[in-house]
């Protein structure tokens, strides 16, 4: 199609896409570039190009579940790559996706999203989280199960030593004592829960919305032999700061992404409830690079319904409004392309059992979710953001060195029962 070898002219100039059509016609586009990959595609139909134009990521993610749309060579991690990095946000670069009419509309349903009510935040995390464990088995961390950025602070790490080394690198910037209460919001299938009441004399109570990771927490922590100090409960943050509890320390890893907009106030507010006046609190989220924007069509479908990644100025913007003192703030640029890197690397071998679960559509539709943010991460305007929040300015040491101390404590061999303050 005429429109499309455009689109595609415009956008590929490094590496090489050939586009095979089903009337037996090849079209070749971009040079030979180091660095860049060569992919061959074919199109089963006309079809799959028109809901190309319509929506480029949606249309072509549906076409390749479709399998209308076959990678014939490379991989749909190398096709989204190319595409990608064509047009690197570092450089100014956009993929333009939707007309202005659409991009309107666009941010017009994340708004709407994002009122995000206790209901539905529960229905939307269950399309995304109670899918199953044994597909999160398949391809997370065997020892924490963190399905959030890793941490990767040298190279050849394993996917497992960079989930342990950020885990870590939380506990130290909560500068935990002895005794302390705290609160971990999101707590997935209890990774974080489990290793700060593992490596520091605290209490810690875990909460989530999915039953399946409820579930599967609570049982991990007893096989790792510290479920009386860990309480894990299926109950909305909102609800929780009702009830008037209060924690020392407050940490909350890759669950922003799933407050809305129209809650970030709300969000904010209720933590500074619950935390105690000395209080620590650390939140891990992704973040946007540029400009607030919107959720598009395929994650909003497909994968996380009312999710939205937020630019850091909205996200310090409503922290504020609760004087709530950032105190430290880090972005780690390329941790979450590494990570799903490998996690990539493990649902393509273990292709065959994701289908056994589901079906083949869905593996093609995993496949094109991880492909599409690791572009994301790595060319795109996504990051990862650490937030580390205070309500006294007198809480923390003047500097920055407990961290490293921390860290430090908490990754060497025989760790330390509390971390220093």
């Amino acid at each position: 199609m005429a429109i499309l070898d455009r689109f595609l002219e415009r956008g590929v100039k490094q590496g090489v896409l050939e586009v095979a059509r089903p009337d037996g016609g090849v079209k070749r586009f971009g040079t030979p570039t180091e660095g860049f990959p060569e992919v061959r595609i074919r199109f089963a139909s006309a079809k799959a190009e028109r809901g190309i134009l319509a929506d480029p990521r949606l249309g072509a993610a549906e076409a390749f579940m479709d399998g209308n749309m076959i990678v014939e060579q490379g991989d749909i991690m190398e096709l989204v790559q190319l595409l990608r990095a064509n047009k690197r946000w570092d450089k100014g670069g956009e993929v333009r996706e939707t007309s202005a009419l659409k991009s309107v509309r666009a941010k017009l349903i994340t708004l709407y999203d994002g009122i995000n009510k206790s209901s539905k935040a529960k229905a939307n995390v269950a399309h995304h989280y109670d899918i199953g464990n044994d597909l999160y088995r398949l391809f997370l961390d065997a020892d924490h199960m963190q399905y959030s950025c890793a941490y990767w602070p040298r190279e050849g790490m394993s996917l497992e030593e960079a989930q342990e080394a950020k885990l870590a690198h939380i506990a130290a910037k909560l500068a935990l004592e002895p005794g302390q209460k705290v609160l971990d919001i999101g707590c997935g299938w209890g990774g974080m829960a489990i290793f700060l009441a593992k490596h520091a004399d605290v209490a810690v109570k875990g909460i989530t919305l999915s039953e399946e990771q409820l579930a599967l927490a609570r049982e991990r922590a007893v096989a790792a032999g510290v479920a009386g100090r860990i309480e894990f409960e299926l109950v909305d943050y909102r609800d929780l700061a009702d009830r008037g509890e209060t924690f020392d320390r407050i940490v909350s890893v890759g669950m922003f992404e799933h407050v809305g907009q129209a809650q970030y106030d709300r969000y904010f507010r209720d933590c500074a409830r619950m935390l105690a006046d000395d209080g620590v609190m650390l939140l891990h989220t992704i973040g946007r690079m540029g400009t607030p924007g919107a959720t598009d069509a395929f994650t909003r479908k497909y994968i996380f319904p009312g999710g939205y990644i937020p630019a850091l100025s909205e996200t310090v913007a409503s922290s504020e409004k609760v004087r709530l003192i950032a105190s430290d703030v880090e972005n780690l640029r390329l941790h979450y392309a590494l990570t799903l890197r490998e996690w990539y690397k493990r649902c393509v071998a273990a292709r065959d059992a994701i289908i056994d679960l589901y079906d083949e559509r869905f593996y093609r539709m995993w496949t094109f979710y991880l492909a599409g943010a690791t572009a994301a991460f790595e060319s795109g305007s996504m990051c990862n953001y650490q937030i580390q929040y205070i309500r006294n300015r007198r809480t923390l040491p003047l500097s920055r060195d407990y961290m490293a101390e921390n860290e430090k404590t908490l990754m060497s061999p025989c760790v330390q029962p509390a971390i220093a303050p």
